[in-house]
């Protein structure tokens, strides 16, 4: 029989945020996949794991494809084709493959780039939720981020969209802050009602910072939340 592809999202950053379903995964599969976001660069994913994975005493294999951060979309192709071909001979070989990655593996994850090639090749998949990042910024800055029917946007990317959108929604949370601080900054204050907003780096993590306003460090891992009408 081949083996499935499952993939498990690991939190933010502490391992104490890991869902039992995704220790339950991690202490039993034979294989694991953790991306890289080059060949000089650890996975942030598997030292997530690490402490669970020293805890098995079983032979397991570790593979770390490469998926570069890059907006070359022949060369992100190229990648992904060649994690599709690693996995595959994992999974034609009767063996299940746990894809880690950052969070929820529905949520901006590279997971779904993987997922989609797997099950044209007809492999089966599954995928075990984890704690979003920006779910978690909110618990380590106290704070909701919507309530009652209020409407919440999440965005990736600031650009035309953001503008046009901003005024029809209550709250929106701004990923990777430190690419488009600037930018995003100006946006939310053109906005004329009151605001809260607050700003988390590395959330969860040894070195996490937590601030009021906007990023003032512009750390890769850095996550905002903007409330409007009234405080929080």
């Amino acid at each position: 029989m081949n083996g499935k592809l499952i993939g498990v999202g690991v939190g933010p950053g502490d391992s104490e945020l890991l869902t039992i379903r995704a220790l339950k995964v991690l202490r039993s599969v034979p294989v694991i996949c953790a991306p890289r976001s080059s060949s000089e660069r650890d996975s942030i994913a598997l030292s997530i794991v690490k402490d669970v994975l020293s805890e098995r005493d079983d032979d397991y294999r570790v593979i770390d494809p490469v998926f570069p951060m890059t907006d070359d979309r022949d060369e992100l192709e190229r990648h992904w084709d060649e994690a599709a071909r690693l996995v595959s001979g994992e999974l034609a070989s009767g063996r299940d493959v746990a894809f880690i990655t950052l969070g929820d593996p529905s949520i901006y994850s590279t997971f779904s780039y993987l997922q989609r090639r797997i099950e044209d090749m007809g492999f089966e998949t599954e995928m075990v939720p984890g704690v979003t990042s920006f779910t978690a910024c909110a618990a380590s800055a106290g704070t909701a981020i919507v309530e009652g029917d209020e409407i919440l946007v999440v965005v990736p990317r600031v650009d035309e969209r953001f503008r046009s959108i901003i005024e029809n929604v209550d709250a929106c949370v701004i990923m990777k802050t430190s690419r488009h601080g600037r930018r995003a900054r100006e946006v939310v204050e053109s906005d004329p009602r009151d605001r809260y907003v607050v700003s988390v780096e590395n959330c969860s993590m040894d070195d996490e910072v937590v601030e009021r306003g906007f990023p003032s460090k512009g750390r890769y891992l850095a996550t905002t939340i903007v409330r409007f009408r009234g405080s929080i």
